[in-house]
């Protein structure tokens, strides 16, 4: 019997009735099955199926290594690569072409936990800070003065990148707000021993002058070190600069509320 024209050529006729051919079949070559294509899409774990208060903890552990960073910095100043101190960083998080080769294993930690930016913490940081002096300024001045400290840490950070960047540096935009942002915290923690001495006989300025100078200190130190290690060595002070009178001016700020 003649085989019909409108019959699939990939099926043929075979003895004992049988028919053979490619429907239903599964070529190797063809890859992975929807099952599979669904693993592969969600590989690595997707942070959508975990649960909120893992989520939570998660970025809260976050923060609170990058203030650990802030408070112990950097073992030493970023003259360790001489004529040039820029580091860039490979996709993997370690140095290219061999720079940062006699920073310490401390060092590496910092640099690869400052790569992986968040603004939360700095959100959260100017948010207190903006609380306790609205809280010891007048009650008609309370709004006027959370407004110009928040302003004031968001817009002061965002011009000293701009800075930065503009000199040669090769640090990302929101990296550097995320440090700056951090960095504000000495402060902040100082304003908070203020307004407690403030309820003791310990009440006096001169004290509140020295927590601010530490803490005003600890914290250009701190970015001025992380900074710096993204600008060229005869640019750095042009790039350090701006970064002492942003935190010089929220140090004004907190000594005179």
């Amino acid at each position: 019997m003649q085989q019909p024209q409108w019959a699939d050529p990939s099926i043929s006729s075979m003895p004992g009735g049988m028919m053979s051919g490619t429907m239903g079949s599964t070529d190797p070559s063809m890859g992975m099955g929807a099952g599979g294509h669904q693993e592969a899409l969600f590989q690595p774990y997707s942070t959508l199926d975990e649960p909120v208060m893992e989520t939570i903890m998660r970025d809260v552990q976050s923060v609170v290594s990058k203030l650990k960073v802030v408070m112990l910095p950097l073992d030493r100043a970023p003259d360790f690569v001489a004529g040039y101190s820029g580091i860039s960083q490979s996709e993997d998080g370690g140095m290219e072409n061999g720079q940062g080769e006699d920073m310490s294993e401390n060092d590496r930690k910092v640099i690869q936990s400052l790569k992986d930016w968040d603004l939360w913490g700095p959100l959260i940081v100017c948010l207190i800070l903006a609380v306790l002096l609205s809280f010891k300024a007048p009650t008609n001045q309370a709004s006027l003065v959370f407004a110009s400290v928040f302003i004031t840490v968001w817009c002061g950070s965002a011009v000293v990148t701009v800075n930065a960047q503009l000199l040669g540096g090769n640090i990302s935009f929101f990296q550097s707000v995320c440090v700056l942002g951090y960095c504000i915290f000495p402060l902040t923690l100082a304003a908070f021993v203020i307004d407690i001495l403030k309820l003791t006989w310990f009440s006096w300025e001169w004290l509140d002058m020295v927590f601010l100078a530490a803490a005003f200190l600890w914290a250009t130190r701190a970015s001025s070190v992380f900074i710096g290690l993204y600008v060229k060595r005869e640019r750095r002070f042009l790039a350090v600069f701006p970064v002492l009178f942003f935190y010089t001016f929220v140090a004004w700020i907190i000594l005179l509320f």
